[in-house]
């Protein structure tokens, strides 16, 4: 199977054109979007020039033959981009978005006027039509994105970095849509702070799939010492970091049974992301950590969340899908002195090796390994995360009030020295109190999932405007609002 984290992004291209205005400004458009989304690797669904009037939609009957072709490529499109090189006709946009019932995001472009070309033979006037589009598009109740500029040259880098932006929305809001979470393992015992509603997930489109520990751990004793995958996973895990002398082949071998099990089942499965139930049941009846292999999923982009945090699995799905890049799950876990404004994550040993940005040492888990025996606890990945810009993110269930709820923000890995064992992550987060305040007072978790880059612009919007999630975006700009009076 290909999952949404790796596929290519499909976009439906219309080109909304009013007929009594200037008509050369189309094809133009056409061309000019086209080879934007070519520089993407995007790829393009749309009707040949010569099947409409200028290669435009401008009549209901325009509308009607898009609808038809958008349908029939309706498990392709990720979204629609509309550019409107003039005004364009409301009608014929809104009538082909309503026919074809894709629920995909949508992009609403409009070009720039020439202060010089402005006579009634060359002016556009798509300024004031962009406006008109996006009226119908609310009295339908149909959501969109906007450009950064009102109005934009189709050529401009301004329009190439918004459909850039806008190819990761749409993967992103597909991604969360269609999920499908795999679960393994019960809830560990200690943490009732990982509970969570399958219902609400499956309200919004995602699938939890359920197995037994005991399943799983059955399936890596099966596995014979000289299958052909063993050794392919038993290669991979020796290249993956930097392993201790002191750790045996045996415990290299079990490692590689269990990964391979659970790669087994996540594929049977169609996962595209997971949670485990990491300790200490694992280690007790197989004699391996989990860590490991939830770091090498998380680095081929399928996250895998420790402690059966299936929400924290989910968080990780849309920062992954989002930035394109591996996310890891870390603990909110440890002020950094007097700095207010700094904290350290942490995590046992379970963060892609492009997470950290370095070679990581594949070892044991040091807290467990003290209590039950080091033995028993190969497969942790160990390492400081690297400097450089992050994305925080936290998706939870909020049973008490029959709902999905969120926040996300932006901040900095730093360079400074924490002298911790296992993952560590130095974050510097602006008015990181207020964060905190947010995250206690509202009941969220202690994990948080977060990725290299800033994306948190690309999830609040997909979690706002097209999956309908209350969210706090920390340090974000707040949209405009209604002021309501008081007539008492």
């Amino acid at each position: 199977m290909i999952r949404t984290a790796n596929r290519k992004t499909t976009l439906g291209v219309i080109i909304g054109s009013r007929a009594f205005f200037s008509p050369a400004p189309c094809r133009d458009a056409r061309d000019q979007v086209t080879a934007q989304l070519d520089r993407l690797g995007v790829d393009i669904v749309t009707l040949p020039f010569e099947a409409t009037a200028n290669g435009a939609v401008q009549s209901i009957d325009d509308a009607k033959l898009y609808a038809d072709h958008f349908k029939a490529h309706r498990d392709e499109i990720d979204g629609l981009v509309i550019c409107l090189p003039n005004f364009g006709d409301e009608i014929a946009v809104i009538e082909l978005i309503n026919r074809t019932k894709l629920d995909v995001p949508i992009l609403l472009q409009a070009s720039n006027d020439e202060i010089d070309k402005v006579d009634v033979h060359s002016r556009r006037d798509a300024f004031c039509g962009k406006i008109s589009v996006s009226n119908n598009l609310w009295q339908y109740g149909v959501p969109f994105t906007e450009t950064t500029q009102h109005t934009c040259d189709v050529d401009s880098e301004s329009f190439g970095a918004d459909l850039e932006r806008f190819s990761r929305l749409c993967r992103t809001v597909r991604g969360l849509k269609n999920a499908r979470v795999g679960a393994i393992g019960a809830r560990t015992g200690p943490f009732q702070t990982m509970r969570y509603s399958e219902k609400l997930l499956q309200a919004s489109g995602m699938t939890v799939v359920t197995a037994d520990l005991s399943e799983l751990i059955a399936a890596a004793e099966a596995i014979p010492d000289d299958d052909t995958e063993l050794h392919e996973k038993l290669g991979r895990i020796r290249g993956y970091g930097t392993i201790p002398a002191h750790i045996r082949d045996g415990q290299v071998l079990k490692q590689g049974k269990w990964t391979l099990a659970v790669n087994r089942w996540i594929d049977e499965n169609e996962c595209d992301a997971s949670a485990i139930q990491c300790w200490r049941s694992l280690q007790d009846n197989f004699g391996c950590a989990t860590c490991l292999t939830m770091s090498m999923m998380g680095e081929d982009l399928m996250p895998s969340a420790c402690e059966v945090d299936v929400m924290g699995a989910v968080s990780m799905y849309a920062l992954t899908l989002a930035s394109g890049a591996p996310a890891a799950i870390l603990d909110w876990n440890n002020n950094y002195g007097n700095e207010v404004d700094k904290c350290v994550c942490t995590h046992c040993g379970n963060y892609p090796k492009s997470f950290l940005g370095e070679t990581p040492e594949v070892g044991e888990l040091d807290v467990l390994g003290e209590v039950i025996g080091r033995e028993k606890c190969f497969g942790a990945v160990k390492g400081k995360v690297q400097p450089g810009p992050m994305t925080y993110f936290r998706l939870s269930s909020d049973d008490r009030n029959g709902m999905l709820k969120a926040y996300v923000g932006e901040g900095d890995f730093t360079d400074d020295p924490f002298g911790m064992d296992g993952g560590i992550a130095v974050t510097s987060i602006r008015d990181l109190r207020t964060l905190m305040r947010f995250v206690t007072r509202h009941g969220f978790e202690h994990h948080v999932a977060m990725v290299r880059g800033h994306h948190a612009d690309i999830v609040n919007e997909a979690a706002t405007r097209y999956l309908g999630w209350p969210i706090y975006h920390h340090n974000g700009t707040p949209e405009p609002q209604l002021s309501m009076p008081n007539r008492f």
